[in-house]
């Protein structure tokens, strides 16, 4: 057979004939007189297993050490049941992150709103709904949200439940999202002041008071340098990033 019927009977291109023979995984033919290859029946029995195999999901490299194995042992099946095994599990594992990931997305699509900062976790979500219509026009507010969707992200699964929970405690009370509403309406009135306005703090004050402590690590790990804290001064007006570090003072101080 030319490379062109072995490749038709199989239902495979010759590209891919040509791509197995450089990766060694099928066999080289003898070549008649003109120099074509001339393939026989065994090329198109190997071919055709590759073939069921990439199907199955198995890599080449995984391929090519069944083929060797097969080769080399004579026992046809030995190895390929461990590999087969193998993939098994890892489809397992990919079909269960699958469903739940599939799950948390019905969570959200059937919100009756998404948040402008979402995807974020459904227990999140729960969290910007409960103040979503109160500080709908404060820039603070809008802030505040993009870097708690990106802390939930960065967090790990430990520190994303301590945070979540946190927030949830502070937001039970009518009168603790009256108190964030204030602080947001504060914090909105120095987007042009200077870190010395004498109302920066009473901000630093009020936002210390409606902050959950176990939103903070220890006093010792608090460090105004870190490049994360650092980037988060940047992103706000000097007053309020001001305000942002007198917070901080006040909470490690008395913590």
């Amino acid at each position: 057979m030319r490379i062109g019927e072995l490749a038709e009977a199989v239902g495979v291109t010759t590209r891919a004939v040509r791509h197995y023979h450089q990766l060694g995984l099928l066999p080289e033919p003898e070549r008649l007189a003109n120099g074509y290859r001339d393939y026989t029946l065994r090329h198109a029995v190997v071919l055709a297993r590759i073939r069921r195999l990439t199907e199955l999901g198995l890599g080449l490299a995984e391929i090519r050490d069944v083929l060797a194995e097969d080769a080399a042992a004579h026992d046809t099946g030995k190895d390929l049941v461990e590999v087969l095994t193998e993939l098994d599990q890892d489809l397992a594992r990919q079909e269960a992150a699958i469903r739940e990931r599939r799950a948390r997305l019905r969570v959200l699509l059937e919100a009756e709103h998404l948040p402008a900062e979402g995807p974020v976790s459904p227990e999140l979500a729960a969290l910007f709904a409960r103040t979503a219509g109160r500080v709908a026009d404060s820039p603070m507010a809008a802030l505040d949200r993009q870097v708690l969707a990106l802390m939930e992200t960065a967090a790990p699964p430990a520190e994303r439940e301590r945070l979540l929970t946190a927030l949830g405690s502070l937001l039970e009370a009518p009168e603790a999202v009256a108190r964030v509403d204030e602080v947001y309406a504060l914090l909105d009135a120095l987007a042009d002041a200077g870190p010395a306005d004498p109302r920066v703090e009473t901000a630093a004050r009020r936002l210390a008071e409606c902050t959950p402590r176990e939103l903070l690590p220890d006093s010792a790990a608090v460090d105004h340098e870190h490049a994360f804290l650092r980037a988060l001064y940047a992103a706000f007006a000097p007053a309020q990033a001001e305000v942002l570090r007198r917070t901080l003072r006040i909470l490690t101080e008395e913590s």
